[in-house]
């Protein structure tokens, strides 16, 4: 029986292409796609959340939620490009009555109580501020996997934080002190998935409306990449978050105490990871060791058997 999923993205390429890895693999049903604001605007993440999915056309659509009317003090277009989906101007047709976004996880959450993971692939904004409206969610889902933070490794928003972390340091905390079982994929993981341009020709080759949306959103994402980092090929940085789900034998996860920085001048949003002898019952899994070859195996088997086909 599939696995049920309810994402929550602000799309963002590789929020794209996770998006993608979860509606077809067969291992997943993915019920709902709560928008976030993140890499782009609360207005934009939800035009994005629709045009993906239209794009991809899948067998099951999921509901979709809309984005909470949030700011955050940064942003992601320099790397995903002007409305967040390689600076190109889809075809976009609006949607009435859609409801907003933790709204909708707390009714999956109802609907699927027991049954249902939560992937956040954004900011954690909306998933605090459904935990607000039902207290009791975090005893109805199966798990949550975050795709956040950073123990080991520089950060991408500052020099400590990562960016999902750093957007909502608040969120972040209180998601991860909800009491719920956590999988955690911080950056020292996520930064380790560099497809390059002929890996992303593999499995984007066929003549498929997915695989043109794909290829052209991830062809922006490779020249962005050389032209911001002097790297060669684009981070999949959130399709890790689908992964670890799909692909579990490959993840390795160490129990561990994760807490979240606030108000730090330099340190806000900043993972404390706590080693002390004393410290507090874990409160997340953190994956500190992926096998990358069974990710891009399990990854490159379902674009070309399914999404591509």
């Amino acid at each position: 029986m599939a696995h049920k999923v309810a994402l929550i993205a602000d799309p963002g390429i590789d929020t794209a292409v996770a998006i993608a890895a979860a509606l077809y693999d067969p291992q997943l049903e993915v019920v709902g796609i709560a928008a976030t604001a993140g890499n782009i605007s609360a207005e934009e993440a939800t035009r994005n959340v629709q045009i993906v999915v239209d794009n991809l056309d899948p067998p099951r659509w999921p509901r979709l939620g809309e984005a909470l009317p949030v700011r955050y003090e940064v942003e992601g277009t320099r790397l995903h490009g002007s409305g967040g989906l390689g600076g190109i101007s889809w075809p976009y047709a609006g949607r009435h009555r859609t409801l907003p976004s933790d709204k909708l996880l707390v009714e999956l959450t109802t609907e699927y109580a027991d049954e249902l993971t939560l992937v956040c692939l954004g900011p954690l904004t909306v998933l605090a501020r459904a935990l607000d409206r039902e207290p009791q969610l975090a005893k109805r889902v199966r798990q949550i996997v975050v795709v956040g933070g950073a123990w080991r490794e520089p950060g991408n928003a500052s020099a400590v934080a990562e960016f999902h972390f750093y957007c909502d340091p608040e969120a972040a905390r209180q998601v991860l002190h909800c009491g719920a079982p956590i999988i955690l994929v911080p950056l020292d993981v996520t930064r380790q998935l560099l497809v390059s341009p002929a890996e992303i020709a593999t499995f984007t080759d066929r003549d498929t409306r997915a695989c043109r949306f794909l290829r052209k959103i991830l062809h922006y994402g490779v020249g962005a990449t050389s032209r911001l980092y002097g790297i060669e090929g684009f981070h999949l940085k959130d399709v890790l978050g689908i992964s670890v789900l799909t692909c579990r034998h490959a993840f390795h996860t160490r129990p561990m105490t994760v807490d979240v920085e606030t108000r730090g001048e330099l340190t806000r949003g900043m993972s404390v990871v706590d080693l002390t002898p004393r410290r507090a019952p874990p409160n997340v899994d953190m994956v500190t060791e992926v096998h990358l070859p069974a990710v891009r195996e399990h990854l490159h088997r379902v674009f070309r058997r399914y999404l591509c086909d």
